[in-house]
């Protein structure tokens, strides 16, 4: 069976993976497996720039196919913030429920109706001696006036997406995994590699 490793060292985020490539030919690892610690600066000024420094990074550490994601939260009324600093609104040292009371702060006396945001994903795939292949997946919806539910990570309490009234972290994985932006990055990812196979 082939390896890919997943550039992540979050643990939610990889279980998400795993879940939605199960039926694919390979073992999948992260960053957590390695022998020695990897600090990837995301420092590009877009998703996919970011997707593809981590993509590159560990090919270039491991030899082995990469697969990695740059993801983050849009809100409409803040200009599109936080946008690909998602993972360091606020400044440094905060865990998602700060980043998100950040943001239900900044939110606050906004009615529902101007709450609009979006998930956004772009996830890079690289192999040994190759180029990037991009796949790219959105998940509408808008923001809550407060957190709720127990599952998931990141905004994920926070965030309602368009056709429920519920958060993603009330909708759990059964839900979140068919319908999320990482989800959909990942199936055009799936569909790619099972006509790759095909024609092989």
């Amino acid at each position: 069976m082939n390896r890919l490793v997943v550039a992540t060292q979050n643990q939610g985020k990889l279980v998400e993976i795993r879940e939605l490539l199960a039926d694919l030919p390979f073992e999948i690892g992260s960053l957590a497996d390695l022998d020695q610690p990897v600090e990837i600066v995301e420092d590009a000024d877009t998703f996919a720039g970011n997707a593809i420094k981590k993509a590159e990074a560990v090919v270039t550490l491991t030899g082995q196919p990469a697969l990695a994601d740059d993801s983050g939260l849009e809100v409409d009324i803040l200009g599109g913030r936080p946008g690909v600093r998602s993972a360091r609104y606020g400044g440094e040292g905060l865990d998602d429920g700060d980043r998100c009371q950040r943001l239900l702060t900044e939110l606050f006396m906004v009615p529902d109706v101007r709450r609009a945001a979006r998930f956004r994903c772009a996830m890079a795939y690289l192999e040994p001696d190759g180029a990037p292949r991009m796949f790219y997946g959105v998940l509408d919806g808008r923001i809550a006036v407060n957190p709720a539910g127990e599952h998931g990570f990141g905004y994920d309490p926070v965030f309602i997406p368009d056709g429920h009234e519920r958060t993603l972290a009330e909708l759990g994985p059964e839900v979140k995994n068919g319908i999320s932006h990482r989800a959909r990055a990942l199936s055009a990812f799936a569909r790619w590699l099972a006509a790759r196979s095909a024609a092989d």
